[in-house]
C-alpha cells in the first residue's frame, strides 16, 4: 500500500453489518461490524501498550451507524454502542482484512478462555 492508496469507495451494507471498501490500488474488501468493533485501534480496546488489549464481549450484533472521513488517511466509525472512538487507518483496515482469520481465531479463542459470549 502506498501513500496514495486510499478507498475510492466506501459502502455500508444496507444491514449496517458490512463495511465494504475498493481501493485505489484495485483492493477490494468487506469487513463485518463486530470484527471492526472487537478489533477497533482505540484505546479503549487496544490499550496503550500490547498487554493492555481488552476482551470485547456481547457484539454480535452491533450495527455501523456511521462513517466520518478523517483526512485522506482514516475513517472514524460510529457504533451504534455508542462506540466511535478509534481512527480506523486504511493501512489498519487492510491489515484487518488480510489476517482476518488469524486475529478473529485469536478473538474466538480468548472469547471461550474466559467463558464470554459474543
Amino acid at each position: 500500500m502506498t501513500d496514495t492508496d486510499w478507498p475510492d469507495e466506501i459502502r455500508l451494507s444496507p444491514e449496517k453489518t458490512r463495511l465494504s471498501l475498493v481501493f485505489s490500488s484495485g483492493d477490494r474488501l468487506t469487513l463485518d461490524a463486530e470484527y471492526l468493533r472487537v478489533e477497533s485501534p482505540s484505546a479503549e480496546v487496544q490499550g496503550h501498550a500490547a498487554h493492555e488489549k481488552k476482551l470485547i464481549a456481547g457484539k454480535r450484533h452491533v450495527k455501523i451507524l456511521g462513517l466520518e472521513p478523517v483526512g485522506n488517511y482514516a475513517v472514524r466509525i460510529r457504533f451504534d454502542d455508542g462506540h466511535d472512538s478509534g481512527l480506523f487507518t486504511w493501512a489498519y483496515l487492510k491489515k484487518l482484512a488480510a489476517e482476518r482469520d488469524v486475529i478473529w481465531q485469536a478473538y474466538l479463542d480468548a472469547m471461550a478462555t474466559s467463558g464470554q459470549a459474543r
